[in-house]
């Protein structure tokens, strides 16, 4: 037996900041394969709603205690946007400059970060990672008022609804549908943060994309990843023919979807590679090629 204590040294742990905003917009797939920076970011603010108790009654008695289904709600404060926020935000533009609001609102994903302190180590303690999926902002208010002697930048806000993604089956248990991820950095290997961080923010030859759950599972339950160099698809000019290598820890991927073998393309051509769980590129290196359509 122990005797419980409490605050001891290195112990005090506290959540602090946000930074290292990221806005992913999905593909027609539904995979969040493009990301962009989104800076100014001042606050989010996480609200989930539901979970609520609903009691039934039997024999004078709780008979039993159902309860509702949770949701995962947030609000969004920032000074600015990505210009690819703007679809997003019910806006669109068909010419660089001019805007019409009132538009048809486009889903996304979004990341960021938040630091984790204790009573030793300050904010350098740790950090958390932050992923949302299925984000749909509703409109928001924005006051504009006069400069004065005290002037301040305005603050955009918006709250955000979500629609969960599938988790599917982890370890034989069975995992609900989910909007939101939050990954500790004190709880894994530098290595596999980085790893999971080079996805989410992109390398000089990869992309930024936000990983759905399933992948972000495998990522960090893998063992170390293994270094492996992608090999470039080869073209028939005559037949129009791409032929996909066969590569151990790597898949390649047109219009999202994973292909092998042989395939005949009717028109030009965009092929990526990726990492496969336990796998990762080298820092430079080919990761996409363009293959032009022969009349």
């Amino acid at each position: 037996m122990s005797k419980l204590t409490w605050d001891q040294t290195g112990e005090k742990v506290y959540e602090t900041g946000v930074d290292h905003g990221v806005l992913y917009l999905p593909n027609v797939e539904g995979q969040y394969d493009s990301g962009v920076a989104w800076n100014g970011l001042t606050g989010v603010t996480e609200s989930p709603s539901g979970a609520e108790s609903n009691k039934q009654y039997a024999d004078n008695q709780v008979y039993l205690n159902l309860v509702s289904a949770e949701e995962f709600n947030a609000t969004i404060e920032a000074f600015t946007y990505p210009d690819e926020f703007e679809e997003c935000d019910g806006s669109a533009s068909p010419v660089d400059g001019l805007t019409f609001g009132q538009q048809t609102r486009r889903t996304f994903g979004l990341s960021y970060r938040t630091r984790v302190g204790n009573d030793t180590e300050g904010t350098d303690h740790g950090y958390k990672l932050h992923l949302v999926y299925g984000g749909l902002a509703a409109p928001s208010e924005r006051s504009y008022a006069t400069m004065n002697d005290s002037p301040e930048a305005m603050t955009l806000s918006w709250e955000l609804s979500t629609t969960p993604v599938e988790v599917g089956t982890i370890n034989g248990k069975e995992y609900k549908p989910t909007a939101s991820l939050a990954i500790d950095s004190r709880k894994f290997s530098p290595a596999k943060m980085q790893e999971l961080q080079d996805i989410l923010y992109g390398t000089e030859s990869a992309d930024p994309r936000l990983p759905l759950p399933r992948e972000v599972y495998e990522i960090l339950n893998a063992g170390d990843a293994s270094e492996v160099t992608p090999t470039a698809p080869s073209f028939d000019e005559e037949t129009n023919t791409i032929t996909i290598p066969t590569v151990t820890g790597v898949e390649y991927r047109i219009n999202g979807e994973v292909v092998t073998g042989s395939v005949v393309i009717e028109s030009d051509t965009l092929v990526i590679a990726r990492a496969l769980p336990g796998y990762k590129f080298p820092a430079v290196h080919d990761s996409d090629w363009v293959f032009t359509y022969q009349a």
